[in-house]
C-alpha cells in the first residue's frame, strides 16, 4: 500500500458529508442514548429507532450531496444486494450505528459510517463517534482527517510483543481463535465491538494491530479507507489484496506500521496452516 499524499485539505463533498452525519447524529442518535427501545432482528443482532430515523434522514442528505442509491445496513439482504448489483454509476453505504449493543447498553463506543463507493470501491469515507465529537474522514488520494486536521498516525510498537491489538475472536477459525486466546504474540488485546471505530483507531495508532474474521460491506467500507488514506496497511487472511475479499464477509489483517503489519499478517497465516 503506496503512502498517501500530502493532505491539502478537505474537499466541499467531504465537508458537505461530515456536516450531515454530524447534524444527524446530534438531531437523532444522541438524545435516545441511554433511553431508546431496541428489538433483536432476525441474525439476532440489535436494531433501534434510533438506527431506523438515522439511516433515514441521513439517507436523503446523502442523496442531496451525490445523487446514487443508499445501501443501508438496516434494509433486508436482498435489498442490500439488488442494490450492490445494479449500482453502476455508484452509491453510498451507510451503518447508522456500528456498535448498536453498546449503544443500547450505555457503552460510549458506537459511531456513524459512511462511504461513497465508486466501481465497488470507497472513494470518500466518514465516521463519526458523537459521544467524543470525533469526525474521522478521508478521501481517495487526498489523506485522512481527524476533525478537520490532518490524521497524524502514530506507531508506539516496535515488535508484535509491544503491540496493542484489537482482535474479534468470534468469526475466526478456531485455532486460530485458541492460539490468540491462550499464546498471543501480542502485548494486549482489545475488542469493544464497533468495527468502523477498530478501523479508525487503527489508522491513529491507538491499536497497533487489528483482525477480524468477516466483516460486512459496511462494516469496512469507510474506515478502510480511512486507514488506506492515513499511510496504514490492510489485508485479508486469505490473501493480501484487501479490495478482492467478498463483500459481504470480508477478514481484515492491518496495522499502522508496514513492519508490524508484515509480521502479524506473517503469524496468522502460519497459524492458519
Amino acid at each position: 500500500m503506496a503512502q498517501p499524499p500530502k493532505v491539502a485539505g478537505m474537499s466541499a463533498r467531504l465537508r458537505a458529508t461530515v456536516a450531515a452525519v454530524k447534524l444527524v447524529a446530534a438531531e437523532e442518535i444522541m438524545p435516545r442514548y441511554l433511553k431508546v427501545a431496541h428489538q433483536h432482528k432476525s441474525d439476532g443482532s440489535l436494531c433501534t429507532d434510533a438506527d431506523i430515523a438515522t439511516q433515514t434522514i441521513l439517507s436523503r442528505k446523502l442523496q442531496a450531496i451525490s445523487n446514487v442509491p443508499v445501501l443501508g445496513e438496516e434494509m433486508p439482504e436482498e435489498e442490500q444486494r439488488a442494490i450492490w448489483q445494479s449500482s453502476s454509476d455508484g452509491l453510498w453505504c451507510v451503518d447508522p450505528i456500528d456498535g448498536t449493543s453498546n449503544f443500547v447498553h450505555g457503552l460510549p463506543y458506537f459511531a456513524v459510517s459512511v462511504a461513497l463507493l465508486r466501481e465497488g470501491r470507497a472513494v470518500l469515507g466518514v465516521v463519526y463517534e458523537p459521544v467524543s465529537d470525533e469526525m474521522f474522514a478521508a478521501e481517495l488520494g487526498r489523506g485522512a482527517f481527524l476533525n478537520g486536521e490532518k490524521l497524524q498516525g502514530h506507531a508506539i510498537a516496535n515488535s508484535m510483543g509491544q503491540a496493542l491489538a484489537n482482535v474479534d475472536m468470534k468469526r475466526l477459525n478456531p485455532k486460530l481463535a485458541a492460539m490468540l486466546a491462550t499464546n498471543s504474540p501480542c502485548a494486549s488485546q482489545r475488542n469493544f465491538g464497533a468495527s468502523a471505530l477498530e478501523w479508525c483507531y487503527t489508522a491513529a495508532g491507538r491499536y497497533d494491530l487489528y483482525l477480524h474474521g468477516g466483516q460486512k460491506l459496511w462494516d469496512y467500507a469507510a474506515g478502510a479507507l480511512i486507514l488506506s488514506e492515513s499511510g496504514g496497511y490492510a489485508a485479508c487472511i486469505e490473501n493480501d489484496d484487501f479490495s478482492a475479499g467478498d463483500v459481504w464477509r470480508r477478514s481484515v489483517i492491518a496495522a499502522r506500521s508496514e513492519a508490524l503489519f508484515v509480521e502479524w499478517k506473517n503469524w496468522i497465516r502460519e497459524q492458519q496452516a
